[in-house]
């Protein structure tokens, strides 16, 4: 099984409900999911649930990656999604942490920072039979994807218009990670290049992975990590309405020294 092309699902029209990174605040995902209307159908204990997920309307969400790390539910977030995605009731996107964890699922050696332990953790008492599946589900996300009919592209990093719709080493390392450059912060954390003042293309991209106090938006790309893992809020962007739908964080469960 191949990973779909960025043009699998183009003449797709919506409406759309982007949402961006979750980071395990499976409780903050919830929430979100109704406030935008969707029929959230939840069986089982924390850590444990079975999902049933419907909107009265058909709207379909669009998770922008990033689902585990930091948070305190990352098995609940990957069953949520996963059930609407395989059930082709959402679409969902690589992020650089959901890769990080797929390999350290296939066994190779990963740094154990920047919110994987919390990860690993909560899935000790998950049996074999799930960690499989999450790392197939995991190893088959899309970079980016294009949705309606060309009008929409999303990507966890975001994308520069030269590699839209094309699959390359360059276009997953952008992808995933944004424009990064060689040397860091007095943090010692990657430097990420602002590519959307440079962005001149017509076709709406919508991202998340730069943790912001606010959604930004810049040349037709919008970035919508509002940092619910740090105590910010979780953000959707409705489309084609470009409306903002926020939940607050429950409480902070990770700290970044760019956050405050």
């Amino acid at each position: 099984m191949k990973r779909p092309s960025p043009h699998a699902f183009s003449d797709d029209t919506g409406p759309f409900d982007l949402i961006g990174d979750i980071h395990g605040c499976a409780g903050e995902a919830e929430a979100l999911l109704k406030k935008l209307g969707y029929r959230l159908g939840e069986d089982g204990p924390r850590g444990k649930r079975d999902y049933t997920v419907s909107h009265p309307q058909g709207r379909k969400p669009v998770f922008l990656g990033d689902l585990v790390d930091r948070g305190p539910r990352s098995p609940d977030v990957l069953r949520l999604v996963m059930g609407m995605t395989k059930a082709g009731k959402a679409y969902t996107v690589m992020g650089n942490h959901d890769d990080k964890f797929r390999r350290w699922l296939d066994g190779h050696h990963v740094h154990l920072t920047h919110g994987i332990e919390e990860t690993i953790t909560q899935f000790e008492i998950e049996p074999d039979a799930f960690k499989l599946e999450v790392r197939n589900f995991l190893y088959y996300l899309p970079t980016h994807l294009i949705l309606d009919n060309g009008a929409l592209l999303v990507a966890h990093a975001g994308l520069a218009k030269k590699f839209h719709g094309k699959s390359s080493g360059q276009e997953r390392a952008f992808a995933l990670f944004g424009d990064v450059a060689k040397h860091r912060d007095q943090y010692n954390l990657p430097i990420r290049r602002n590519w959307a003042a440079e962005y001149s293309g017509k076709r709406t991209v919508v991202h998340g992975h730069v943790a912001e106090r606010d959604v930004r938006e810049q040349n037709n790309v919008i970035c919508i990590d509002t940092g619910c893992c740090f105590g910010g809020q979780l953000t959707a962007l409705r489309w084609p309405e470009r409306e903002l739908v926020e939940v607050p964080a429950e409480q902070a469960y990770f700290h970044s020294p760019r956050w405050g």
